[in-house]
């Protein structure tokens, strides 16, 4: 049910306030040299997943568009850099391990699927019972499978999992592609294969493959980083940044790559390739600036930890089962939403604790 919000822009406003209140009273000055940190992908992810539910909330869930707006220009940039950042993540934690990306496999499937079935099980159940609405045998089972075909904001069971299909299929072929010494050929072959199957792809997919048409860079291009970012001479550059004399230099990073990524984040609807390439800089000028920086976010890594979950729940409960943006001001429902949105994610992650045996750990620096 789309809605009507009275004074959208003074609510935005309010919203920009209270949101960078949490984030900044949260702040405290970074412990490690600097770089792509588990603790700054948290944040990083965290923006991803708030310009994601901010571009849902504005142009699909409110009638006039300018609630949000423009915190709600960027979602692409927000899909590239959760793509870019599981590229890194498993490069990462593949080089680091000692078995093989294959025996990994299943424990990383694991972590993908249990929270996903879990929300669809309580969505289809909350949608017969109080919505009487109910959702073929073949459609349920596909969707359990992760074949999400269709990415219709109101008719489909939870529509934003049209990305869930395309991340599947990336957790499929790194293990099978994936090589500990040349990770940077495993990218060129992953981004080749992806290319050729959203080119080629069977007519069934004619719904969604437009999505992904925008988005084959970045998972590669962050297995790409994370080779670079492994390699010695990286650490003792930013190790040598910490020096009170190189910290002009990082204030310059931080600031430029910040003008560029809001610069580029609101020039990036303008055609098929040109939108890559400029989402892609986005991506990158954003990777700049919180590599950079000598500032942590708790209340960002918090949001990021989450992030998975957020991504999972937020739009079927906004939309179908909205019971705050009714009665409570914007401002205050939009932030209510977030925090419950992180409640139940804790729960999700709870359930996959105890189906796998194994949890994220946290950790801040």
């Amino acid at each position: 049910m789309t809605i009507l919000i009275n004074n959208p822009v003074f609510a935005t406003v309010i919203f920009c306030i209270i949101l960078a209140f949490a984030i900044l009273i949260s702040a405290r000055r970074r412990k490690d040299s600097g770089g792509l940190s588990p603790a700054v992908t948290q944040e990083l992810k965290a923006i991803a997943i708030l310009l994601v539910v901010f571009s849902h909330v504005t142009y699909y869930l409110t009638i006039d568009h300018q609630f949000l707006w423009p915190l709600c220009i960027a979602a692409g940039v927000g899909v590239n850099l959760f793509l870019f950042l599981s590229g890194y993540g498993l490069t990462v934690s593949t080089c680091k391990s000692t078995g093989s990306a294959i025996k990994e496999c299943p424990r990383r499937l694991g972590k993908l699927y249990i929270p996903m079935w879990a929300t669809l099980l309580v969505l289809a159940l909350l949608d017969f019972f109080l919505l009487h609405k109910t959702y073929p045998w073949d459609y349920l089972l596909r969707s359990g499978g992760g074949l999400f075909l269709h990415a219709n904001l109101y008719e489909d069971i939870n529509s934003p999992l049209w990305y869930f299909t395309l991340i599947l299929f990336y957790y499929l072929i790194f293990p099978l592609l994936f090589s500990k010494k040349r990770p940077w050929l495993s990218a060129l072959g992953i981004y080749a294969l992806s290319f050729f199957a959203v080119v080629f792809a069977p007519p069934f997919f004619n719904n969604v493959s437009y999505l992904y048409k925008v988005h084959l860079v970045a998972f590669p291009l962050g297995m790409i980083f994370a080779y670079f970012f492994a390699k010695p001479a990286v650490a003792n550059f930013f190790t040598k940044l910490q020096e009170p004399k190189k910290w002009p230099l990082r204030w310059l990073v931080v600031i430029v790559g910040s003008v560029l990524a809001v610069y580029f984040a609101s020039h990036g609807d303008i055609g098929l390739k040109t939108e890559e390439m400029i989402s892609t800089i986005t991506v990158l000028s954003l990777i700049a600036v919180f590599s950079f920086k000598r500032i942590s976010f708790p209340t960002l890594y918090w949001i990021g930890f989450f992030s998975y979950e957020i991504y999972l729940l937020h739009w079927p409960i906004m939309y179908r089962y909205d019971f705050l943006f009714k009665y409570v001001r914007p401002c205050l429902a939009m932030l209510l939403y977030l925090v419950i949105f992180m409640g139940l994610g804790w729960c999700l992650q709870l359930l996959t604790k105890k189906l796998t045996g194994r949890h994220p750990r946290a950790s801040i620096k």
